[in-house]
């Protein structure tokens, strides 16, 4: 079919990239990022075009501004939807908007899924994406070919938009906070004269072992933070966790605190770097790197 993508980024150029591979074809808008050269692309020049000319449209965006931007504003997708047409927005943005933007898209007669992911690029390069989907089953149903190209743990939350978003973030406050008790076990161990790489080593065999300490605990030993996800986006993401908290009037102390470790994190200059250098802050209040290597 032809499918509209809109944010070739990081993630959005390889799951472009697998659609494309499975025979559909692409159409896209240039925005901050350049078409990949190895993505044969139909180029138009705004995303009103792009829904003009598709079936599906696509967006996978840093924040809830540019999906509204790219959707609803002047040339956005809005202006080129017709009945029939179905929006799946897999950026990772607020739920509440999210239902803003689902009432809007429905009035023109067009479906809509809020369909963020999990699984950064390595996921998005190796379509092993989890794929978390809030919106009706037989939208749910018309996008799965789709899906299944670009993910392996492919689940719809709830059939009212905003459900996979609520996920989404349910999935981002988990990795925040063990990133955060990972970083915070390591420095403990290395300042207390312990070799951090056997203190890992040991633990990866242990009750404590996750995914976490496993690839983000190497991470911040190696001096390896070079981005899977961004420090800035998950910093965006744990905002988002505590304004939906604040509209259900739920308690997130723990996730308060990692989103002020994120926020030290860009303010000293590291917003671009994986999520994982939250480790810097925890040594910085300690006054102990955890281990020596280029940083």
């Amino acid at each position: 079919m032809k499918v509209g993508f809109i944010g070739l980024g990081v993630m959005g150029a390889p799951m472009a990239q697998h659609l494309a591979d499975a025979g559909h074809q692409i159409i896209t808008v240039l925005n901050r990022s350049p078409l990949p050269s190895d993505l044969n692309a139909l180029v138009v020049q705004s995303p009103a075009e792009v829904a003009q000319s598709s079936e599906v449209i696509i967006t996978m965006l840093p924040d809830t501004r540019d999906v509204q931007s790219v959707l609803i504003e002047q040339n956005g997708v809005l202006q080129g939807l017709s009945a029939g047409k179905l929006v799946i927005d897999m950026s990772s943005i607020s739920p509440i908007a999210t239902v803003e933007l689902a009432s809007t898209i429905r009035r023109m007669g067009a479906g809509y899924l809020d369909a963020p992911v999990s699984g950064g690029e390595v996921g998005a390069k190796a379509a092993s994406l989890t794929i978390m989907v809030g919106g009706p089953l037989a939208e749910f149903e018309r996008a799965r070919p789709i899906f299944d190209r670009l993910g392996k743990n492919i689940t719809l939350i709830g059939e009212k938009n905003g459900d996979g978003q609520t996920c989404k973030i349910a999935n981002q406050i988990i990795v925040a906070l063990n990133i955060e008790a990972v970083a915070e076990a390591l420095v403990f161990a290395s300042k207390a004269g312990c070799d951090p790489a056997k203190v890992h080593s040991a633990l990866m065999g242990g009750f404590a072992a996750s995914r976490i300490l496993e690839v983000h605990g190497k991470r911040m030993i190696e001096r390896s933070f070079s981005p899977g996800f961004r420090v800035r986006l998950h910093q965006k993401d744990l905002g988002l966790a505590l304004e939906s908290a604040r509209a259900l009037g739920v308690a997130l102390p723990n996730t308060a605190t990692a989103q002020q470790l994120m926020n030290a994190c860009a303010a000293c200059g590291g917003a671009e770097a994986d999520h994982s250098s939250l480790v810097r802050v925890l040594e910085l209040l300690s006054d102990h790197q955890l281990s020596k290597g280029k940083d």
